[in-house]
Order: C-alpha cells, then structure tokens, then sequence
C-alpha cells in the first residue's frame, strides 16, 4: 500500500507545519544539474497518535484485527446461519479526529436465500430472538447432481398449528413433502434425496417464538439396482434416483406380471418399492383392439405339456378379424389351435391349425372370435399368431386369397375336430 502523501515543496517559501499520522515518515529531496541553493533545515519530534475508537462487534458476528491506528484495517465475519449486513472491512481514516471510514456492519438471518454450499446452517429471522409475524421465508439447498441433504435440527419452537415449516424434496413449494412441523418438539433428523431441497416456513400475526435453527450436511446418493435386461419389454425412464419412478410394459402379445410402476425409495440403503415385474406370454387372455400378436404360452420357450388356453380378440363393430399364423410348430394333431368365428365354441368354427406349418389363415365375420390351444402330455411347439380388424367389404377377396394359398400349398395342417368345453 502506497502511503499518503503529506505534501511536496520547492522554492523559497517555508512550508507549514505538517503532522504525520503514522509512526514513520519518509522525506524525499532531489535536485537537477543547474542553480544551487541553500537547502532546507527541519526538525521533528515524536507527538502521541490517537487511533480510531475499537470498533463494536455485531451480535452473532466476528472481529478480526486488533490495531486501531490510521490506515489500519479491521474484518468482520458472521456465525454460521447468519448473513453480513454493511461493509465487511473498514478502515481507520486519517485526520486530526480519528474515525471509520464505515460503521461496524450486522449479522441478520435472512428470511430466505439459496444456499449451495456442501454444508450449512439455516436460522428464522431474528434467531435466537424471537421471530417476526406474517412471515412467508424459503430456502432452497442446491447441491450437486447426485447429492442428497442430512438436515438436523438444533432448536425449534413455533406457535403450535399456527406457525409451520415444511421441508420438500425438490425445487417447488408442490415438491414431494417430506415433513411439516409446528409447536415446540424438536423434529427427527430428515434425509432429502434430490440435489435440491425446499426449506419452508410461515407466520400468521399473532404469536412468536423463537423459531428454528439447522444443520444441512451433503451426501453422495447411491441409485437403486438397474432393472435391466427387462426380456419382452421395455422401460420408460432411466433415472433410478431416489423418488423417481420408473415404468415397465411389454411387448405386444405378452403381458406384465407384477406392478407397472416401481419407485426408488428414499433412504440411505435404496431399493425399489416392489420386485420387478416380468413379462410373459399367458396361457389366454381377453385382447380388445385393432390388431395384435398372441404367442404360445411362455414363448420363446417351447409351450408346456397339458395346457388348455382360451383367448378371446375383440375389434371394433363393423369389421371382422383376420388371423395369420407367422410360425406354426406342432405335435401335429394331439396338439393344436382351434379357431371360432364368435364369442365360443357355439360359434361357427373357422378352422383347427396344426403341424409344422406357417402362413395359415383364417378370417371372420364376427368382431369376435375364440381361439383355443390344448397340448397333450408330450413334446412342447411354439406357435405365433397375428390378427387385425378388417372391414367386411374386404371379406371376399381375402377369403378367396386364402382359399387359393391354402390350394396352391396343399396344406394338410388344417382340419377339423370337435372341441369340448
């Protein structure tokens, strides 16, 4: 630091009487090549300083610096929870009455303000005193990607029912709750397990208390357990964090065994709200839509022995549904898939389909139709349907289509057998 100048002479004229406010003093002189003169003569001597007054030190702060003297400085700091007000620094002023160049500063908790340091404290305004009335205070935790916050409570005393904080997962007063507390018990320790985290708290105007003091500490989340592979199926969602929800569906033809939905729990051991859920090709269901695909029972593993399954296709009114068959593989005859145009076995039968065949068809009239499938006690098969709705103007020309392919091929997998209910 350059110090102050007190002033710079020359010529003939004797300077006043200068007063240096510090306990050294540098003296300069210089002179060129040419005129000569007779000098300078001076004389000093030691006088007392007075120094600034000591500074007062704000409640809930820190002073750092003890020297008071002209052009010394003194730093203020805050305890933790608390928020400077004023000038951190001051500094003594020189001149012949000795004073701050600003007043001592304040430490006040704030009602509210965002916080993104890995640990912290959060107070109510006027802590340890008493709060004020109709106060609306948020503060929102913003740690990194992948950290939670571990909050404690130190202190806590409002208006019971009257004077609340909340504490929510997230970065919005609607956030997922994960407390909401009043009267004078001092809340349990919590765990918010998102990077961000809304601390809450409301007065009405009548009643005040002391209010609330706490810790925040960051920490590093661990996601739940991958639910992949998912076989015939697929997930929506790749977050597995804590409180997000992942969503699991099938493939068309096979349905979902256990819950669609499965949330990461919150906690510090993670782990899914339910097992996961599987997919498998039924033996029957009901199926109500355009089109679709129905496989033999637990496919693309072969079909088990002794199955006797029903499903029942619906489209919509007006059409009829016509069903192919992309693979087909049989114990020809014992087992076999019976096909009726209606509701059941009353129905009209379209055809009964066995072997080791593919491209077989059948069509109905009706928007419904039954499909049966026995196996007997040996050898297993797969087979592999597809059907949609078709308008029955087009019933005509796609039977006889499939009356032609099935006497081009000379296929012997169609036949017809009587079937029990």
């Amino acid at each position: 630091m350059t110090a102050p100048k007190l002033g710079s002479f020359s010529g003939t004229t004797a300077p006043a009487l200068l007063n240096s406010t510090s306990n050294q003093l540098l003296l300069h002189f210089q002179s060129d090549i040419s005129v000569v003169a007779a000098g300078f003569h001076l004389e000093y001597k030691t006088v007392g300083l007075t120094t600034c007054p000591e500074p007062m030190v704000p409640a809930n702060g820190i002073k750092s610096g003890d020297r008071y003297m002209v052009n010394e400085v003194v730093a203020f700091t805050c305890e933790p929870g608390y928020t400077l007000q004023g000038h951190s620094h001051i500094s003594c002023m020189p001149g012949t009455v000795r004073r701050w160049n600003y007043p001592p500063p304040l430490c006040i908790a704030r009602c509210g303000e965002v916080m993104s340091e890995m640990s912290g404290v959060i107070l109510s305004p006027g802590f340890p005193g008493n709060y004020p009335g109709n106060l609306d205070c948020t503060w929102q935790i913003t740690l990194p990607t992948g950290y939670g916050a571990h909050i404690q409570f130190q202190n806590f005393s409002s208006e019971d029912n009257h004077d609340f904080l909340e504490v929510r997962a997230g970065p919005q007063h609607s956030s997922a709750l994960i407390g909401q507390f009043t009267g004078s018990q001092i809340p349990p320790s919590l765990l918010s397990t998102t990077h961000l985290t809304i601390i809450h708290f409301y007065s009405d105007h009548s009643e005040n208390r002391p209010g609330f003091k706490l810790n925040y500490q960051a920490y590093q989340l661990q996601n739940c357990q991958d639910p992949y592979p998912f076989p015939n199926g697929d997930i929506i969602n790749s977050d597995y964090s804590a409180g997000q929800s992942v969503t699991f569906q099938c493939s068309p033809g096979y349905v979902l065994i256990g819950h669609p939905v499965l949330t990461c729990l919150h906690g510090t051991n993670r782990k899914w709200n339910h097992p996961f859920p599987r997919c498998e090709a039924p033996c029957g269901y009901n199926v109500t839509a355009e089109n679709g695909t129905i496989y033999s029972p637990q496919y693309p593993n072969e079909y088990p022995n002794s199955q006797d399954c029903s499903w029942l296709i619906t489209v919509p009114h007006g059409h009829g549904v016509y069903i192919n068959f992309t693979l087909l593989q049989t114990e020809p005859v014992t087992d076999y898939i019976a096909v009726w145009d209606g509701p059941d076995t009353s129905s009209p039968q379209l055809g009964v389909f066995s072997g080791n065949t593919a491209l077989e068809s059948a069509y109905s009239t009706s928007p419904k139709v039954l499909i049966s499938f026995h196996s007997d006690f040996s050898t297993g098969g797969f087979f592999i349907l597809n059907f949609h709705a078709t308008p029955h103007r087009a019933h005509s020309h796609i039977h006889s289509c499939c009356r032609m392919a099935c006497f081009l091929n000379n296929t012997p997998s169609q036949f017809t057998v009587p079937f029990s209910t």
